[in-house]
């Protein structure tokens, strides 16, 4: 708060002015407290803020955590992948730090327009390749360019690392990511001018023992519609719902859309391991049921119903007729 004078002292000040005792543009340039100034590049704009940057980390750990899972499952063997940063480069920038052979992926992710780069370290793509073949998955000592089978395979590999990304990006925008093509050398995948801002999301994977890095490369051109929703306030209010009641809603919608298995339990009985072995058609196994006893039905591994079977529009099929209470 600036400091108010009184009348004595306003008396004063008029005084020495009059005398020519003080000088008003040194003491306002004393004791006036100046603003600093912040350089602006103009040839690198700042476009993308930090707390964008911030949500584009958060938009990509949860596609990390997915995409581990998946590669886990689909490589059989461990899968780590962690967000190491969030920055703005320029096109150029990005494209000078790679090295030949790489992996670069050309995704269009309708419905917005234009492409981004999904770019693997080539030491993860043979690693990958190894374990899809049958490999230990120990990867390349010597670098080599990709063979047309192993484009292939890279293609199918990537097209299912792309399917977790419309679920990390649902509380931003639907997208519906789709593979053009894959390139191995950065100066056939020129998607925009070398000059153009862009959004860089870098993680680290870990394939089996071999470690390597993946990048999204996202043109502010493309980005640009949902650039206003990249704000945490905005993720976090779109994941929990405007409403409780339509949160609610949203939630027990996808709930019902859950695949889960059902399965009936005919009967159990208990035989030697001689007897199992000399199993033949035609010998019959004596159930621990009745002909009208009712069935057990489970829900995933969780006893729920029991029911009658029978034949329905000619198929087999049972008829529930109780339901089982949990302290059953």
């Amino acid at each position: 708060m600036a400091e108010v004078l009184s009348q004595s002292e306003i008396d004063d000040l008029l005084r020495s002015l009059s005398e020519g005792s003080v000088d008003l543009d040194e003491d306002l340039e004393t004791t006036t407290r100046k603003k600093p100034v912040l350089p602006y590049d103009f040839a690198r704009p700042q476009k993308v803020n930090k707390e964008q940057q911030r949500t584009l980390e958060i938009i990509y750990d949860s596609y990390c955590r997915s995409l581990a899972s998946f590669l886990s499952g689909y490589l059989r063997t461990s899968v780590a992948i962690e967000v190491l940063s969030a920055e703005q480069v320029t096109f150029n920038e990005f494209s000078n730090a790679l090295t030949n052979p790489c992996i670069l992926s050309i995704i269009e992710i309708a419905p917005l327009k234009g492409s981004i780069i999904f770019e693997i370290s080539a030491n993860i793509g043979y690693a990958v390749i190894d374990r899809i073949l049958g490999g230990p998955g120990t990867g390349m000592k010597q670098l080599r360019d990709f063979s047309e089978i192993e484009k292939i395979l890279l293609e199918r590999v990537v097209t299912h690392m792309l399917a977790p990304l419309p679920a990390a990006w649902e509380n931003v925008q639907e997208i519906r990511p789709r593979l053009n093509q894959i390139e191995t050398n950065a100066q056939f995948a020129q998607i925009i001018a070398p000059t153009e801002t862009t959004a860089l999301v870098t993680m680290a994977i870990r394939v089996g023992t071999v470690e390597g890095l993946m990048n999204f490369c996202l043109p502010i051109t493309v980005i640009e519609p949902v650039l206003d929703r990249l704000y945490t306030r905005y993720w976090f209010t779109q994941a929990k719902g405007d409403d409780d009641i339509d949160y609610a809603c949203d939630l027990q919608t996808k709930i019902e859309k859950a695949d889960i298995s059902i399965s009936a339990v005919v009967g159990r009985t208990s035989i030697m391991v001689s007897e199992f072995v000399n199993l033949n058609v035609g010998d019959v196994m004596v159930l621990d049921t009745f002909t009208d006893s009712d069935l057990e039905i489970f829900v995933g591994p969780l006893r729920k119903f029991y029911a009658k079977p029978g034949i329905s529009r000619g198929r087999n099929a049972i008829q529930i007729t109780k339901l089982i209470q949990r302290e059953e």
